[in-house]
């Protein structure tokens, strides 16, 4: 194993197989066939003199030494990712850069949707990927998986820099002609009554609106549907008795279009408070630091 014989795109390779544990979803992700991948995954156990992810059962495990390397390999792409192929390309009118940024439906319509708008204009050759948070953990950061994470504060990782992006309250959106709902706010006893929609990581990173209800009306909410996204929350609603409690800028988008009404709390509801965070190998990589800055000023805007 010699060092000046090192691929790096064998390290690109090897640090995708290790994360994915599967040729075929490997191959995927970096648009090769299942073929070529079995061969690069070849080339590299030839290399580290390894077998480095072995079958077990229908599964893959890595071997101790590929464990070992997984972390060092994955800082160091990032390293290179922001630290040297980020400062090559400043101009965003030039820039071909491809940017993954975890974030949720709701994020991405309220603020993005303007934001790519304006993009398609000012920086043309980017491309984009968003990836849900509700398939991808915060660690997909520390991976160097994602250019930007966007999420509730409370999950935020200390050490890492971040930015506060948004406010917004908590709102209940029923259907038109709901009629456990005449007027333009809700009751608690209502809200507890009521079949409720709730989204798959509400439980997780929104836990507080699930602690909150059970604290508020001292009892817990009835879920009838749990979707994996906002937007699907939308369409269970219609022609039901059922409510959904939603980020109000979101659900003002939808209501009127959807015959949706949205209705106000008789009390004080936690604020909903998003923030974005990156790798700090990317702090200072120019058109990094450029969309950032475009995402907070817009945020601020809305």
């Amino acid at each position: 194993m010699r060092f000046e014989h090192l691929d790096l795109n064998l390290l690109v390779a090897l640090d995708v197989l290790l994360e994915e544990k599967n040729i075929t979803k490997s191959a995927k992700r970096l648009h090769l066939s299942q073929s070529a991948m079995s061969s690069i995954l070849g080339r590299a156990r030839a290399f580290f003199e390894d077998d480095l992810l072995v079958q077990v059962g229908k599964t893959m495990q890595p071997t101790p030494f590929a464990l070992e390397v997984q972390v060092p390999i994955t800082e160091v792409l990032t390293t290179i990712r922001g630290g040297i192929i980020g400062k090559r390309f400043n101009d965003p009118l030039k820039s071909e850069r491809h940017f993954k940024i975890v974030a949720s439906d709701y994020v991405i319509q309220v603020l993005f949707s303007s934001i790519l708008t304006e993009l398609a204009t000012l920086a043309p050759l980017l491309t984009f990927e968003f990836l849900s948070p509700f398939s991808h953990e915060v660690n997909i950061l520390t991976k160097g998986g994602a250019d930007l994470f966007i999420a509730p504060e409370s999950v935020m990782l200390d050490g890492y820099p971040s930015s506060l992006l948004m406010v917004d309250e908590l709102a209940c959106v029923v259907d038109m002609d709901n009629k456990l709902v005449a007027g333009d706010v809700i009751s608690a006893e209502q809200v507890g009554s009521m079949g409720h929609v709730s989204v798959g990581f509400a439980r997780t990173s929104h836990l507080s609106i699930e602690t909150w209800l059970t604290e508020t009306m001292g009892g817990s909410r009835k879920v009838d549907i749990i979707t994996n996204d906002f937007s699907t929350m939308i369409y269970t609603l219609k022609g039901t008795q059922r409510v959904a409690i939603l980020p109000k800028k979101f659900a003002n988008i939808h209501a009127q279009k959807h015959g949706l009404k949205v209705v106000s709390f008789p009390f004080d509801t936690p604020l909903l408070v998003e923030s974005m965070m990156w790798h700090p190998t990317l702090d200072n990589d120019p058109i990094h630091r450029w969309l950032r800055e475009k995402v907070i000023s817009t945020a601020q805007n809305l």
